[in-house]
């Protein structure tokens, strides 16, 4: 008779928590986002990874509550450089962020067109995120010359003057050329999508850079 209440009694503690609705981005809460409290939401989840507190999620329950749609409140310009993935450097979940990744975080027309869906679904904020220690970057510094590689560290060349260093093996010569990288990118954003600047120029959309450090973990956002 003990078990049996036991085992009643702990149903009853545990279910609500199995019956909770798990938190996902709506509509609403999409709508109710302004452009600051969405880069508030990401550096205070840059700040839970680097403490290594990130939140419990329950992944499966959010594909579920996802599948009908998304009402993602960021979107991330980010290199694919397999150490810095945005949602976990940003502590997000399903249906929060657009994450969109190429090496060297560089501009083209297909990046532009998936930063403007994003901004027609409804993003508060664009991140442009670099990081320390690229690849793509050294390549760049390197000159290097592989297949369609070329072309795409072409597009860091104008960092790489901006920086006025050339050493790919000066750490400090490559993160900086890095951080002129993301400032280049987020020009370019602005200029060649006028869709976006009217987004910007009105102050729907943030658009931030941002360095992360494959060190640390720690996002660091630059000044305007």
């Amino acid at each position: 008779m003990l078990a049996c209440c036991v085992v009643v009694l702990m149903t009853l503690v545990t279910a609500p928590a199995l019956l909770a609705a798990p938190e996902v981005q709506t509509a609403d809460s999409q709508a109710a986002m302004t452009p600051v409290q969405a880069l508030e939401r990401l550096q205070a989840g840059n700040a839970r990874f680097v403490a290594n507190a990130t939140k419990s999620r329950d992944w499966s329950a959010k594909v579920i509550a996802t599948s009908a749609g998304q009402y993602p409140f960021a979107a991330v310009l980010g290199c694919m450089d397999s150490r810095a993935p945005v949602e976990i450097v940003f502590d997000q979940g399903v249906g929060d962020v657009f994450g969109v990744r190429v090496a060297g975080n560089v501009v083209n027309e297909d990046e532009l067109g998936s930063l403007e869906y994003a901004a027609k679904v409804g993003v508060k904020v664009i991140v442009v995120l670099g990081h320390t220690r690229c690849g793509a970057v050294k390549g760049a510094l390197d000159h290097v010359e592989l297949g369609n590689l070329t072309s795409l560290l072409a597009k860091i060349h104008p960092a790489v003057e901006a920086a006025h260093c050339g050493d790919s093996h000066d750490e400090a010569c490559v993160d900086k050329v890095a951080t002129e990288n993301v400032r280049q990118s987020m020009r370019e954003i602005r200029q060649r999508s006028p869709y976006l600047a009217q987004y910007i120029d009105a102050g729907k959309i943030r658009l931030v850079g941002g360095m992360y450090d494959v060190s640390t973990g720690k996002v660091t956002f630059l000044e305007p």
